[in-house]
């Protein structure tokens, strides 16, 4: 090797030790609270995170992990990219064998109880040690963890400005692991002051409300798409506006429809996947408009639920 070959080699080892790099990894946080679900708490701060930034809760499917989905999902990237904070609790074998969590669970599902509490204390630390922008938290989840977020914008509403709803069913469908196999496929159908009430009745909160966006693909058997419908005419209700959409576009090629209140805010919105299965919506890449990457149950459809999620919410900002 040449002299000239060798200083430059020196050269790219001493600035390569000397870039910074991200410490931040998503840990476990403990000590959090009475933990009346028996939940773990993991969670994502970005190296040098500032106070008053947003706060994101990311809620896992059935058998997977908060860290994997996080990172799966694209959370933990956006977080590093606009700097918020970052929830992923985490559901135990010993409260569900498929780590589902108890979405269906009477003691699960009610403000100030079980593991709806639980996470609930886990956002009170995170705001309490990062100094967080209390009026921009929103919670996202899949599948279980979308009807999970259901429970969560209705059994704290006070707590979250937004939420993101995949593969996900209504506050409420079920009270009983039997009724939830129902709510699953075919699904349940009730009339939207139902539904909404259901929300309604479980605090005595009454405004205003979170935004909500509705994600489900056309094939998903698992979790039928009919939750979609169900969802937004419990989420309309409660805002108080018509269940017809105010307008109509497309997404990365995807039907997507707005529902605004009477300020023209759209306050809950749909995202069709057509031909998806079960499963959160991504698109590998490092783009605008792109995140996660594939794995069991987060699918490469060239969109990415977390991305568009983040601006409506403005994250971004």
């Amino acid at each position: 090797m040449s002299k000239l070959l060798v200083t430059i080699a020196l050269l790219a080892g001493l600035l390569t030790a000397v870039s910074p790099a991200s410490a931040a990894t998503i840990g476990e946080v403990t000590g959090f609270g009475t933990n009346p679900g028996n939940l773990r708490m993991f969670r994502y701060l970005p190296d040098g995170l500032p106070a008053g930034r947003p706060v994101v809760v990311a809620l896992h499917g059935c058998t997977q992990t908060a860290a994997g989905y996080g990172t799966d999902a694209g959370w933990v990237r956006l977080a590093d990219r606009w700097r918020f904070g970052l929830v992923l609790p985490e559901q135990q074998t010993v409260n569900n064998a498929s780590r589902c969590f108890n979405w269906f669970q009477t003691g699960d599902t009610g403000r100030g109880q079980g593991e709806a509490e639980s996470i609930a204390q886990m956002v009170r630390r995170t705001l309490a040690d990062t100094a967080a922008d209390r009026t921009r938290v929103a919670v996202t989840g899949l599948s279980a963890g979308g009807a999970m977020t259901a429970v969560l914008l209705a059994t704290y509403p006070d707590m979250f400005s937004a939420g993101g709803i995949v593969a996900g069913l209504p506050y409420r469908c079920a009270t009983t692991m039997i009724e939830a196999f129902t709510c699953m496929n075919p699904g349940r159908d009730r009339t939207a002051a139902q539904w909404g009430g259901l929300v309604r009745a479980a605090t005595t909160h009454t405004g205003p409300w979170p935004a909500v966006s509705i994600w489900h693909g056309t094939a998903d058997f698992t979790v039928v798409q009919a939750n979609q419908r169900e969802l937004v005419e419990q989420w309309t209700d409660v805002h108080g506006i018509p269940g017809t959409p105010s307008r109509t576009d497309t997404v990365a090629g995807y039907p997507h429809a707005v529902y605004s209140d009477a300020a023209g805010r759209p306050v809950v919105e749909t995202y069709t996947i057509t031909n998806m299965g079960h499963g959160q919506p991504v698109d590998p890449g490092a783009a605008d408009g792109q995140c996660g990457r594939s794995a069991a149950f987060v699918l490469d459809v060239n969109v990415c639920a977390a991305w568009h999620s983040a601006i409506a919410w403005r994250l971004d900002v």
